[in-house]
């Protein structure tokens, strides 16, 4: 396994805390190759100029975080932008009291590209788009590139910024490119303060117009009305850049499920609807949205997906599909779990990462690992509660323990593992009154 010691210690030290590791997710993959396949086909269709939307739906810790992290991965080395962001109780697709805009605001801070993996990519991009304006403005003019960053020719710049992109924007273009124009100001005067500012009204942190228009002379904010627009203006721009496109990955869906008045769920449900078909009328180009949630989430009668009827015949799964013959084409893609012997295969794969990590050879041999396996999936309550996650942390945290104390009696260790019921409380929610 060739592995880079920074991916090595994100894998370990997020497995333990019980999170997905941002990089290095590939070294940890198993039986996923027709997810993965699919997720290649997917993104060339995107590629070529079409757009998509996916369900990743299954059971609590049954690797839908894990996938959309994979699938970053994947389109990170196909030259997509991508970004991920989570539902939350204050970051909703719909809203009318800034929940929408946060959303929002939290897809730009984690915009990624392959050069910047881990997100913070905003400023790169833009400065990388300028630099391309930059260039094309000298050769239309025949000024030395040298030259063509002298003050003189600042307004020689802004007005090709302004021109491409009203070229490749439709809704809020103008204040759109007015606020990247002051963004090349402040990075031409080197005026930190106006670049902050610009970035700032891009990321969706201006909360009143007066205070956008003092610092940057627009007339609008971006908003929870308008934000959606805002998102496939960046898709046209890091399109216009070179980019294949745009994928933006969105997890904990359930936080959507519990909103408690019907009416804000069935408008988020509706934004849901109008990004589908958006994506698959063709009403916009070279943009990737993900969704993960439960199979509660997606198919619960009174307040799941299926609750809102147009989503319902959108959604609903391919009637010839079985656990054998599956049909990833569709826009819901059922995660079913890791059998017994991928689970073995991906603990021999952390355990290599893991001495890789501490520098150090950790004794614990294959029959062990099948021992530590038949106590877990033994115990009470593992069928009905045991998760990937949870095997992957009591793993981990049993490895610790040797490295730290080498004469420690391993099937003691093994038969003090207990299971627990991890999963959220989905089915308490029906005591909330509907409004």
């Amino acid at each position: 396994m060739i592995i880079k010691p920074k991916e090595a210690t994100s894998i370990i030290n997020s497995l333990i805390g019980g999170v997905v590791p941002k990089i290095g997710v590939q070294h940890i993959t198993v039986g996923r190759s027709s997810e993965i396949n699919a997720m290649v086909s997917a993104l060339d269709e995107v590629k070529n100029g079409h757009s998509m939307v996916k369900f990743w739906i299954g059971d609590f810790g049954s690797g839908k975080s894990f996938m959309l992290h994979l699938l970053n991965t994947v389109a990170l080395k196909q030259r997509f932008v991508v970004a991920n962001a989570d539902f939350t109780p204050d970051h909703r697709l719909y809203a009318n009291d800034g929940k929408g805009v946060a959303l929002y605001t939290a897809i730009m801070d984690n915009i990624a590209i392959q050069t910047k993996p881990e997100g913070g990519a905003l400023p790169t991009l833009l400065e990388k788009w300028i630099e391309q304006i930059i260039t094309k403005t000298a050769e239309e003019n025949t000024i030395l590139l040298t030259e063509i960053r002298d003050q003189k020719y600042l307004s020689l710049i802004q007005n090709n910024i302004m021109k491409t992109i009203n070229e490749i924007t439709e809704v809020g273009g103008f204040d759109f490119g007015t606020v990247v124009m002051k963004y090349y100001e402040g990075y031409i005067k080197h005026d930190e303060s106006l670049r902050r500012n610009a970035l700032k009204w891009l990321k969706g942190e201006y909360r009143t117009k007066t205070e956008a228009r003092q610092d940057l002379g627009v007339r609008e904010v971006i908003n929870d009305l308008n934000y959606y627009d805002m998102l496939k203006n960046f898709c046209k721009l890091f399109v216009n850049m070179g980019y294949s496109g745009f994928m933006i990955n969105l997890d904990e869906a359930i936080n959507l499920y519990k909103i408690s008045t019907s009416t804000m769920r069935e408008k988020n449900y509706e934004k849901i609807l109008t990004i589908y078909n958006d994506c698959f009328q063709g009403k916009v180009e070279n943009l990737f949205i993900n969704f993960a949630g439960t199979k509660e989430v997606l198919e619960n009668p009174r307040r799941g997906f299926f609750s809102y009827d147009a989503l319902k015949t959108r959604l609903a799964t391919n009637k010839f599909e079985t656990a054998e013959i599956r049909d990833f084409a569709q826009p819901v893609i059922k995660l079913l779990p890791l059998d017994h012997n991928e689970i073995f295969v991906l603990l021999k794969k952390l355990k290599e990462i893991f001495d890789f990590n501490y520098k150090t050879q950790i004794q614990i041999s294959d029959d062990e690992i099948q021992q530590f396996m038949e106590e877990l999936f033994n115990k009470p309550g593992a069928s009905e509660f045991l998760t990937p996650r949870e095997v992957i942390r009591d793993f981990l945290n049993i490895l610790n323990i040797i490295r730290q104390n080498a004469d420690v009696d391993k099937s003691i260790l093994f038969g003090e593992i207990e299971v627990s019921d991890e999963r959220p409380d989905e089915s308490g929610l029906d005591g909330i009154e509907e409004l």
